[in-house]
C-alpha cells in the first residue's frame, strides 16, 4: 500500500451527493455534467497512476462564466473543487477526493486572437500546448514551452505547474512567456492580471499564480508571447561511456558560456528503450546520451556545434553524430518526447522532478544509482541537463507487494538529494500529493505558514485543490 495518505471524506458531502449533482445540473448545459460512477471512474487519476480516488461529480464547463457559476456554488455549498486540464500531472496535482468536484477545461480549447505586431496570442486555458504553435506556426511563429506531454497537456496544467520543457533552456518556462490571465476565484469572481503588455504595476499577481497548482483560483484564459522560429535547428547526438562523463561534459558546456537551444541527457537503459520504441539511430553501447540542438542561420548553426563538439571530444565519446536531414531531427526528438510512454511499456515508474545546481550532475547521478540500488528498485534517467532538472524514473512493478512503496522510498531519498546539493524538490512537475510530505524538508515552518497565509487570501476556506502542496499535519488554518 501507498505511504500517501488522503484525508477522509466529508460525510455531510456525501450525504448531500444527489442534491449536489441535482444543483450542479441546473448550473450546467447539457453534457457539461457527469455524475455516473463509470463516467466518474475516467476522472480518478491523472499521469501519477499509482493513486486513485473517485470523484463526487465531474463539470465540463465550455466558457468563463460557467465556471464562475459552479465555483460560487461550490464556495457557498462547502464543497471542495479540483481543477483539471488534461490530466497530464506526474506529481498527482489533479487527482481529486470522493467529497471533490473536478472541473475540468477541456471543452475552453479555442484561440481567441493573435497579434502577431505584438506578438502574442490569448487563448482559453483548455487548449493544449501544441495547438497554440500549430495554429501560428503558418505565419512562422511558435509557443516555445514544450513539455514532453504537449500533443496532449493544455495550458491551463503548464501555468499550474509552471512547466518546461526541452527547449526551456533557451527560452524559459511557462512563468517567461506568459503576460495575462483571466482567473476565477473560489467565490465565483472573475479577475484580469496582466495583460498583451510587459511589466504590470503593482503586485506580482502573474507570477504568484503560475506554478500555484491551481489553488488560488482557476485560469480559463491566457495571453501568452508567440516567437518568430528560427530559420533552421540541428540535434547532435553524443554517447558516452558514462553518466558521470556526460554529466562532466554537460557542465563544461555551460560553463564554456554555450546556450544551446536543448541540452538533454539519458542513461544507458534509457538509450535502449527509447531506441528500440522509436529507431531513433540512438547509441545502444552506450551509457549516457546527450541531445544538443542549436538553431539559427546556417552559419550559425556551424559555429555553435564546432565549438560544442571540440568539447564534447575532451571526454572521450563512443559516438558523435550531427542530424543531416529534417527527417533524422524529427527521429532524434521523437525518441526523447516519447521516452515516458517507452518505459512505460516494459515497467511501472514514477517520475521525479528535482533541480540541481549543473555541477553538481556528475555527484548527484552516481548517487541516484545507488540509491535506487539500496532500495532495491530499478531507475531510468532522463532529464533536461542543461537547466538540472532531473527526471529519474523509479522502476517498480505494482504487482509486487511492497515494491511502490520502495520505489516511495527512493524516490524521497532522490529528492532530498537535490536540495541537499543546493536544489529544489521540483522543476516543473509540481508538488502536488507527491512531493507534498517533503516540503517541510526544504522549507522551514515560517517559509511555510508564509505560503499558506498567501493561499488563504485567495480560498480563505481551503477548498481548491485540498490536500495538495502543503503537509497534511500542523496546516495553517486562518
Amino acid at each position: 500500500m501507498s505511504t500517501i495518505a488522503f484525508p477522509a471524506p466529508d460525510p455531510a458531502i456525501l450525504a448531500r451527493r444527489e442534491a449536489i449533482w441535482a444543483d450542479l445540473a441546473r448550473l450546467m448545459p447539457a453534457g457539461g455534467l457527469i455524475t455516473s460512477e463509470e463516467e466518474r471512474r475516467a476522472f480518478e487519476t491523472d499521469a501519477l497512476a499509482a493513486y486513485r480516488q473517485v470523484p463526487l461529480a465531474v463539470v465540463l464547463p465550455a466558457s468563463t462564466e460557467e465556471v464562475s457559476a459552479v465555483l460560487a456554488y461550490c464556495n457557498r455549498e462547502g464543497v471542495k473543487v479540483v481543477p483539471r486540464g488534461a490530466g497530464t500531472s506526474l506529481a498527482g496535482g489533479a487527482i481529486p477526493q470522493e467529497d471533490a468536484v473536478i472541473i475540468g477545461l477541456s471543452r475552453m480549447r479555442r484561440v481567441l486572437e493573435v497579434d502577431y505586431p505584438n506578438r502574442t496570442a490569448r487563448v482559453e486555458a483548455g487548449i493544449t500546448n501544441l495547438a497554440i504553435s500549430d495554429a501560428v506556426s503558418a505565419d512562422g511563429f511558435f509557443y516555445a514551452p514544450d513539455p514532453s506531454s504537449q500533443l496532449a497537456c493544455t495550458i491551463a496544467g503548464n501555468i499550474a505547474m509552471n512547466s518546461g520543457g526541452a527547449h526551456c533552456l533557451k527560452y524559459g518556462v511557462t512563468t517567461n512567456n506568459l503576460m495575462g490571465l483571466r482567473v476565477v476565484l473560489m467565490d465565483g469572481s472573475i479577475v484580469d492580471i496582466g495583460g498583451d503588455y510587459l511589466d504590470s504595476p503593482g503586485y506580482d499577481l502573474l507570477g504568484l499564480f503560475t506554478g500555484s497548482e491551481g489553488q488560488l483560483g482557476i485560469v480559463t484564459e491566457a495571453t501568452v508571447r508567440i516567437l518568430p522560429k528560427a530559420e533552421g535547428a540541428r540535434p547532435l547526438l553524443i554517447g558516452f561511456a558514462s553518466s558521470e562523463i556526460a554529466g562532466a561534459c554537460v557542465t563544461a558546456i555551460i560553463s564554456a558560456g554555450i546556450v544551446p537551444v536543448a541540452l538533454e541527457f539519458m542513461d544507458g537503459p534509457a538509450i535502449r528503450i527509447c531506441e528500440d520504441f522509436a529507431k531513433a539511430g540512438y547509441p545502444v553501447e552506450a551509457e549516457a546520451l546527450l541531445i544538443v540542438e542549436v538553431e539559427g542561420s546556417e552559419a550559425e548553426i556551424a559555429d555553435e556545434l564546432t565549438k560544442i563538439e571540440a568539447i564534447a571530444r575532451q571526454f572521450n565519446p563512443l559516438a558523435l553524430r550531427v542530424s543531416q536531414s529534417p527527417a533524422e531531427s524529427a527521429a532524434i526528438w521523437k525518441g526523447r518526447k516519447s521516452a515516458f510512454g517507452a518505459m512505460g511499456r516494459i515497467a511501472d515508474y514514477l517520475c521525479m522532478d528535482g533541480t540541481i545546481p549543473t555541477g553538481q550532475l556528475s555527484l548527484v547521478l552516481r548517487r541516484i544509482a545507488e540509491i535506487c540500488a539500496e532500495n532495491g528498485v530499478g531507475v531510468a534517467n532522463i532529464f533536461h541537463a542543461g537547466d538540472g532538472n532531473l527526471h529519474p524514473l523509479i522502476l517498480y512493478e505494482a504487482a509486487k507487494p511492497g515494491d511502490l512503496e520502495r520505489a516511495e522510498v527512493a524516490g524521497a531519498e532522490v529528492l532530498k538529494l537535490c536540495v541537499d546539493v543546493g536544489g529544489c524538490l521540483t522543476g516543473e512537475h509540481g508538488v502536488g500529493i507527491e512531493k507534498r510530505d517533503l516540503m517541510s524538508y526544504q522549507y522551514n515552518p515560517v517559509d511555510l505558514e508564509q505560503q499558506m497565509r498567501a493561499r488563504a487570501v485567495f480560498d480563505p476556506r481551503w477548498l481548491l485543490n485540498p490536500a495538495k502542496v502543503f503537509p497534511l499535519e500542523g496546516r495553517f488554518q486562518p
